[in-house]
This record gives C-alpha cells, structure tokens and sequence, in this order.
C-alpha cells in the first residue's frame, strides 16, 4: 500500500486485533487494494484502523465524511470487499463485543455515541432502521418465502412464539391471521409453563417461532416438540440462520442489530406482516369472508 500495509495501522488499538471479524474484514482490504479506486483506499484506511466499538455506531454517511468520500462510496467499497452493506460487516464484528462488554457498558457507548444531540439521536436510529429493511430485502429468498406461505396455508393450527420483545410480533402475527379466517394462537410462556402450552400442538400445525438472537432453551424444546408430533416448522431469526437450517421446516433471515439503537422486533415484523399479507392474497375469498364476519360481531357490540 504504497509503502505503508494500511491494514496494520491501528493493531494496537485495545480489542480490535482480538475481533475475528476486523481481522477476516482486514485481509479482504489486503486481497482488494491493488485493484481499489482513490475512494475505496481512503475508505478501507479508515476501516483497517477502526475500532470494533467506533464502527458498529456509525453510519455510512459519517464514514463518508470521516473518509471524505460519500456514503454511497462507503457502501459500494463495503460490496466490493463482499459484505452486504454496512449491517453486515457490523453483524461480522459485533460478536466479541456483546459477548464480553457488559450491557450496563455498552449502554452507556450507545447513548455517548450520540453526543447527546437529539437530532444525532434521530439520524443514528432512522439510518439504522433503514440499513436493517434494505439488509432485509437484499436477502429475500422468494423460494422461502413461499414455503412458509404454504405451510401456514395449509395448517391444521398455527402456533406463533416470541421470548421477551419478540412476544410482540408472534402476538401480531396470531391476531392478524385470526382476522383473516385462520385458527392462530400466541404463546410466549417460559419455563414450567410452557409444557402445559406446548401439549396442544398437534400433527398438521404450524409453528412460528421468533428468534432473533440466541437459542435459548425454551426455543429448542419448542422445536423438539414440534418435530416429535408432526408439525412443521418456520423460524424467523438472525444469528440462528445456518445453525438451525437443519432442525426447522423452512427459516427466513431477519437481521438484527448489535448496537441496541433500533429494538429487535423491527425486521421481524416486517417479515410477520409479509406472511399474514401472503396469506391473504394467496386465500382471498376466505380473507374477506373473514373480515366481513368481524365487521358485524364489531356492530354487534356497539363498534
């Protein structure tokens, strides 16, 4: 690099030779830069001497600014080293740093990382949202897609479920194929509980489980249940996609976010109200009879 290996810059920089995935992120840089414009030079500067902590709260226009080159230069520079886009190199980085910063700590990074400006605030979690959805749409697979769509169609019973936040979205989900004529049900019970929720599912159902992030316990009974009975299977999660491919009937990808500023539930209901609208459109008649037996219990109770 025109004498200077810009990818050692920075390697005592505290965490981010120890990150995997700002070392994997530095040996693309190495592998690209012969061929790299001016802009994408200043570009992978900037991110080989970047700490994990700095890069996972900044956006593609702040790296445009600090690299001044644009956002779109970021962007284009982070496909041409084989990421996504700025979400997916901050999903390859995040790992070591939610795993070993405590969450009182990395709070506390997220809210500086504002500099306590409200419309600092504003743009950190607009942007982030949008980064999410665009992530979300560059990973569609319509195959998948229309095998979820399938089994829901065809189940017996479906069986949303969400720990935590995600409660939120399998309650969603449940409530709006209900309106649509479908026999849906919502739990998000844990523990001792959930085995009394778990006796129901049946041969023929569906179940829909919300998990972004880790696989906890209840998630994997869940799916055991699910398979000793019968039933099929739709997981919708982030970190889970290519562990689980395995052990579920079909899984879509909802990417989640590292830094905590825009809340888990945000691509997965994206993904939720997908399938209850592919429901609908692929079962139209049923979807209206459905509705309109709702409008008249609603009359019927003075709504």
């Amino acid at each position: 690099m025109a004498g200077v290996d810009s990818t050692q810059l920075g390697a005592d920089v505290t965490g981010a030779t120890r990150n995997q995935g700002i070392v994997e992120l530095r040996a693309r840089i190495r592998g690209h830069w012969d061929s790299a414009s001016p802009a994408e030079r200043s570009v992978c500067r900037f991110l080989a001497e970047i700490t994990p902590e700095r890069l996972l709260y900044m956006s593609a226009a702040e790296l445009g600014a600090e690299t001044r080159t644009s956002n779109a230069s970021v962007i284009r520079t982070l496909q041409r080293l084989g990421y996504s886009g700025l979400a997916g190199l901050k999903g390859t980085v995040a790992g070591p740093f939610t795993s070993e910063i405590a969450p009182e700590v990395r709070a506390r990074r997220r809210i500086e990382s504002t500099g306590g400006d409200l419309q600092t605030v504003w743009d950190r979690v607009t942007t982030e949202s949008v980064d999410r959805i665009e992530l979300l749409r560059r990973s569609f697979s319509v195959e998948r897609f229309a095998q979820a769509v399938d089994l829901l169609l065809n189940a017996r019973e479906i069986t949303s479920f969400g720990f935590g936040a995600s409660f939120v979205v399998a309650e969603h989900l449940a409530l709006k194929l209900r309106r649509m004529g479908r026999r849906s049900r919502a739990i998000h019970s844990s523990g001792f509980r959930l085995a009394d929720d778990l006796l129901s599912i049946e041969r023929g159902d569906v179940v829909v489980a919300f998990a972004p992030a880790r696989l906890l316990t209840e998630v994997e009974v869940l799916l055991d249940r699910a398979r000793t009975v019968g039933a099929t299977t739709i997981l919708i999660s982030d970190q889970l996609v290519g562990r689980l491919d395995e052990s579920v009937t079909v899984i879509l990808y909802a990417p989640n976010t590292p830094t905590g500023m825009t809340g888990e539930p945000l691509t997965t209901m994206v993904v939720a109200d997908a399938l209850a609208q592919g429901v609908a459109a692929s079962d139209a008649e049923r979807a209206v009879e459905a509705s309109h037996t709702l409008t008249t219990v609603r009359q019927q109770l003075g709504f």
